[in-house]
């Protein structure tokens, strides 16, 4: 769907190049610029003591795109990505934004070189405002900074880590969207954009149900243990076979009586203790062990007939070996095959939309550092002698 689209992206580890690994699958051009050592995110495994050629971790963010090393330090290197962009349709990074000032790859700076140019900054917290150079990985930016790490933590617990890359991921993704906006009013306009992403916002918007609510009434519940809950029913139980589950009632006092049916509860239907979120709050406790005992007599495929009778909101709690092999997850499109080097193929994850009728999965595997250095400026005009002296001078690995 994107063919004929460009994208240089000038970006390191996980959330810019999200964004430009789902416009590659999408069908775009997408250019990686590395420093001339490669993305540090390469060495991922190596920073954690695993001795690995392989790297899945690069791969999903990267597939498909082509590899090219240039020190965008030197003179001629910056000369030569500025070449790059002039011709592109996007420029993808998420250097800070002193640096790209610096460096003459702002905004202001590229627009007069590109009018068309769609321009899409990934930062930790913004352009603006005193903190917009602040170093910003998701733990710190999207996770901590923005409350949802704090809201995430059950009340008087210590804080906890977010899982890798889950506030990146969320970022490339709103990253995407905006890019694709810009790219349809530039249809309209000719005219590219700045367009903006940062870790805290995106952390913001994430926790928006309950970040309204604090605008609203001035504060928020804390997240509590299973016990101690507002709404008990909406809640997490323990089959018989050691699997976790979660319900959901809707809105409505319909659902506590579906619940009551399912787990053979209906005495308390009308049980002044449990009638009415009022008095469920109230009597939390109650509810929850009640509900405990019940879960606890049959096995999670057992309440998967029961629940899923009274047309329940329900999932299992499910571990990423579970989740890979879960027929509907599958049937969902959330996975796919990437191309790989030798001919063959991986399985890999697929991006989060699915478009019907056309190919929106890996056009190929993830580029070896610098790989595609001679063809990419090839294609930009460069001679093969003007490519020797550029990596003869070092500005071109």
């Amino acid at each position: 769907m994107l063919e004929g689209i460009r994208v240089i992206e000038l970006a390191t580890y996980i959330a810019a190049p999200s964004a430009g690994g789902m416009m590659a699958d999408w069908g775009a051009d997408v250019i990686k610029i590395e420093p001339l050592a490669g993305d540090p995110i390469r060495n991922f495994f190596g920073t954690l003591g695993v001795d690995s050629d392989a790297n899945a971790v690069f791969d999903l963010d990267n597939r498909g795109k082509r590899s090219v090393t240039i020190d965008t330090s030197s003179e001629k290197g910056n000369a030569l990505l500025k070449r790059l962009i002039k011709d592109a349709d996007v420029f993808l990074t998420n250097i800070r934004p002193g640096g790209l000032e610096r460096a003459g790859l702002d905004y202001e700076t590229l627009k007069a070189l590109n009018p068309k140019l769609i321009y899409a900054s990934v930062s930790g917290y913004g352009l603006s405002g005193k903190e917009r150079d602040r170093p910003g990985f998701d733990m710190a930016a999207f996770w901590a900074r923005s409350g949802v790490g704090r809201l995430m933590t059950p009340k008087d617990a210590e804080p906890m880590a977010l899982r890798t890359a889950l506030g990146d991921h969320v970022t490339g993704t709103a990253t995407a969207a905006g890019i694709m906006a810009a790219l349809f009013d530039r249809s309209r306009t000719g005219e590219g954009r700045l367009v903006e992403t940062s870790l805290l916002r995106t952390g913001i918007y994430a926790l928006g149900s309950d970040m309204a609510i604090q605008l609203a009434f001035g504060r928020v519940a804390s997240t509590k243990g299973r016990h101690d809950v507002n709404q008990p029913l909406n809640n997490f139980f323990k089959t018989s076979d050691d699997n976790w589950l979660c319900v959901l009632p809707r809105q409505s006092e319909g659902d506590w009586h579906a619940i009551a049916r399912a787990t053979e509860l209906e005495h308390l239907i009308d049980d002044p203790r449990f009638t009415g979120g009022k008095a469920r709050k109230q009597n939390s406790v109650a509810v929850v062990n009640a509900l405990d005992e019940a879960f606890a007599k049959h096995t999670l495929d057992e309440w998967a007939v029961k629940l899923d009778h009274e047309d329940l909101v329900w999932a299992p709690v499910q571990t990423p070996a579970q989740v890979v092999e879960d027929p509907q997850a599958i049937a969902s499109g959330a996975f796919t095959q990437m191309p790989t080097h030798d001919g063959g193929t991986a399985r890999t994850i697929a991006s989060p939309v699915r478009f019907h009728g056309v190919d929106d999965g890996p056009s190929g595997p993830s580029p070896h550092i610098g790989q595609h250095n001679t063809e990419v400026l090839k294609e930009a005009g460069l001679s093969e002698e003007e490519i020797a002296e550029l990596k003869g001078a070092k500005a071109v690995g």
